[in-house]
């Protein structure tokens, strides 16, 4: 005898089937680890809310909110869709679409004017700020958390470094620069990428230069931390951001994105200072 069961899609006890979406997988080409170009969750430092990461096909990462919206609800210049893992801007001709978390972070100001519904999506993620806070889960940053001038403190916010023939935007200080690898016990690796036995760069005055394909600006000087001078191996280590164990052993899969951006003097002129910042302990004056 053959039982005789409906085939509804749904449980033994009736409640709905509820299939969660594919999502996108890729394998990084150029990574020496398996990490696969998928949305990496992470928790906004200005909210506490949830986003979730994709790269761009510059390979600049982008921070967009996890659940999808309808298009119509979004304006045309903060529409993004998926592809193969990769975040592209604006929409794909659908009817849902990703918008960037900076347009509904309760912290921050949006970019584009946003009408009722994104409105009415921001004072919920507000609310859930709160609730946040008044539990413990999460703590803001102080209102002075943004980079301080040049020269009054011994640490850059997010200073301009310069290896592998190219400049580069830090996520955080050099001191706090974390790697990205994962650890046995899956977990991220508590250990900094500046390694007291490991050498070191050298905070120098360098022309505000334009790279390839950016307009020229004024002519000037500007800090920045330079690695040019250290061996191709140890600025590869710093540009997939990896401590000094992690970075010999390649096999391990990364945990997170390299919070690398490739500095544009247009777009990153609040991080362009002319003074060098104070000598500390943790930095050598000498490569």
């Amino acid at each position: 005898m053959h039982p005789n069961t409906l085939s509804t899609g749904c449980p033994r006890d009736g409640s709905p089937r509820t299939a969660r979406p594919r999502r996108p997988l890729r394998v990084a080409a150029a990574s020496p680890s398996r990490l696969l170009r998928t949305g990496q969750s992470g928790r906004c430092r200005r909210c506490g809310n949830r986003i979730d990461f994709y790269p761009r096909a510059d390979q600049r990462p982008i921070a967009l909110h996890p659940a999808e919206l309808a298009t119509a609800h979004v304006p045309a210049a903060c529409r993004w869709h998926l592809s193969c893992g990769i975040a592209h801007p604006h929409g794909d001709g659908r009817a849902w679409c990703r918008i960037p978390h900076t347009m509904l972070c309760p912290d921050g100001t949006p970019t584009a004017p946003a009408g009722p519904h994104l409105e009415a999506m921001r004072r919920q993620l507000a609310v859930r700020t709160r609730r946040l806070i008044d539990t413990g889960a999460f703590t803001p940053a102080p209102a002075t958390a943004c980079e301080p001038p040049a020269g009054t403190t011994g640490r850059s916010a997010r200073p301009v470094v310069q290896l592998l023939l190219g400049r580069y935007l830090a996520e955080t200080a050099i001191e706090d620069l974390r790697c990205v690898a994962q650890t046995r016990q899956r977990r991220r690796c508590p250990h900094p990428v500046l390694a007291p036995h490991a050498p070191q760069g050298v905070w120098t005055l360098l022309p505000a230069s334009p790279q390839r394909g950016q307009l020229a600006l004024p002519t000037g000087l500007m800090a920045v931390y330079d690695l040019s001078r250290l061996p191709y191996d140890e600025q590869l280590r710093w540009r997939t951001q990896r401590c000094t164990d992690h970075a010999a052993t390649p096999g391990a899969a990364d945990l997170a994105l390299a919070g690398w951006q490739v500095f544009d003097p247009l777009l990153h002129t609040a991080h362009i200072h002319t003074r060098l910042p104070h000598p500390t302990p943790g930095q050598r004056g000498k490569a």
